[in-house]
């Protein structure tokens, strides 16, 4: 397909019912049925009560369906991020409803979302949808106070059609496979937009570990939208599956395993730098260890002093938005990444805010003070805690041994926090330190965390 399809034209379009979208394991969906499972679930929408309908799927094939239902229908589709039920119903009040491909066990309104094997034998083309509507995702209420991000459909096109230029002749006649789910704006893009627009065929399930990579049929080459947390855990050893062109996003991907995937897969990573307030900002091809980042066409950086804020097509804001990133430039315009200011950090891909952590941690009982920070050990990030405990689970730290109380501490934020998220060192401290003005001294808390210490 050299011109993407929009996404009000993915059912609409006159192309054939036999058309291939999407598959899982021996079975596969073609748009017959993506049109006769959308139209169902558009009838069912219509009569719903409430405009926004949160999606939590992992299954792409019918996290495409509940899409396209919703936006056919005037709803306006959610992506909060997660699928935790616990977090979702704190927050409840942000969407009327939940379309899943599980029932979840949520208190809520649930429409579990399946498919039929049934083709849309006579296809009458769904209500126009147009560029000005939205998609809302939400920052994970794992990894922060969640963030509502505003996408209009436009956007989303206009993100597709500038991927397609940039990679298009390189992506004729692969199948998509990923390791990321569609809740944020990464896998929602390259794992749904990208093979939508461009007429690729795309892997109904996610890819946890490398065996189901290594697996893959070879009757087919592949596109695989991955991260370096899934990278940096290949098992080299496995037989190589067919990829022919590897996007690797949200974090840094270190050159060990930029070469390891190399010696396995034969293709040199495109990596891909934006966020989901910004979209896609810039790119490269990784070939050897020190390569700058291009920015896509109409990306433009702007230096404020120490900051940096960035315009783009998809920013919706003329004034664009400041970047959490410290960008150092080139006299080419050409940039590296030196890392992240605030209070939000990145592990393993995941935005995590430590505000968040100790907020979570001051609700356990016992906690009166709470310090979150990245902690590096034997070159692997984690999140070290200092805290402040009353009298009574003080005692308990000391009497009851410090492992059970962790342990204990962990299972109770588990519910709230993306795994990593969850501290894996922990310091109880007398009193928090503060300089004259009262405010935390983040390299004496750092000091507290020494390997001697």
């Amino acid at each position: 397909m050299n011109n993407p399809l929009p996404l009000s034209q993915w059912l609409n379009a006159p192309r054939p019912d036999d058309t291939p979208v999407a598959w899982l394991d021996d079975r596969s969906w073609t748009l017959g049925q993506l049109r006769h499972d959308v139209t169902l679930l558009v009838q069912v929408l219509r009569q719903q009560e409430g405009e926004r309908w949160a999606l939590c799927f992992e299954n792409s094939y019918l996290f495409i369906v509940a899409l396209l239902a919703s936006l056919h229908a005037g709803k306006t589709p959610v992506i909060p991020g997660h699928i935790r039920v616990s977090l979702l119903e704190e927050q409840q009040s942000l969407f009327s409803g939940v379309l899943s491909d599980k029932t979840l066990g949520f208190q809520g309104r649930v429409i579990v979302v399946s498919s039929s094997r049934q083709t849309e034998r006579q296809w009458s083309p769904l209500p126009f949808i147009d560029g000005t509507r939205v998609v809302e995702l939400f920052t994970s209420g794992s990894t922060g106070t969640p963030r509502r991000v505003i996408k209009h459909i436009a956007s989303l096109d206009r993100e597709a059609c500038m991927l397609a230029n940039r990679f298009g002749e390189r992506l004729a006649g692969v199948s998509v496979v990923a390791s990321v789910v569609p809740q944020h704006l990464y896998g929602l893009t390259f794992r749904i937009m990208l093979p939508m627009a461009m007429g690729l065929p795309l892997h109904a399930p996610m890819l946890y570990y490398a065996e189901q990579l290594a697996a893959l049929p070879d009757d087919r080459k592949y596109l695989f939208i991955s991260s370096p947390a899934f990278l940096k855990r290949l098992d080299t050893e496995l037989a190589a599956p067919p990829v022919a062109m590897l996007i690797s996003a949200g974090g840094m991907l270190p050159w060990c395993d930029v070469t390891a995937t190399h010696d396995w897969l034969k293709v040199w990573p495109d990596e891909i730098y934006g966020s989901t307030e910004t979209g896609i900002l810039a790119w490269r091809h990784r070939q050897e260890e020190s390569v700058y980042w291009l920015s896509f066409p109409g990306v433009a950086f702007h230096r404020e002093g120490e900051l940096c804020r960035v315009t783009s097509p998809l920013i919706h804001e003329a004034e664009g938005l400041q970047l959490d990133d410290i960008l150092h430039f080139d006299s080419d315009g050409f940039f590296t990444i030196a890392g992240r200011r605030g209070r939000v950090v990145k592990i393993e891909e995941k935005r995590i805010s430590l505000n968040e952590i100790e907020r979570r941690l001051l609700e356990l009982e016992g906690i009166c003070e709470a310090a979150a920070l990245p902690i590096t050990r034997g070159g692997r990030q984690g999140i070290g805690v200092l805290l402040v405990l009353d009298e009574k689970t003080r005692q308990r730290w000391h009497q009851q041994g410090k492992k059970a109380q962790q342990l204990a501490w962990r299972r109770a934020l588990l519910p709230w926090l993306e795994p990593v998220a969850v501290p894996r060192y922990w310091r109880v401290i007398d009193e928090m330190p503060v300089n004259s003005m009262n405010k935390r001294v983040y390299a004496q808390l750092q000091e507290l965390f020494h390997e001697n210490s």
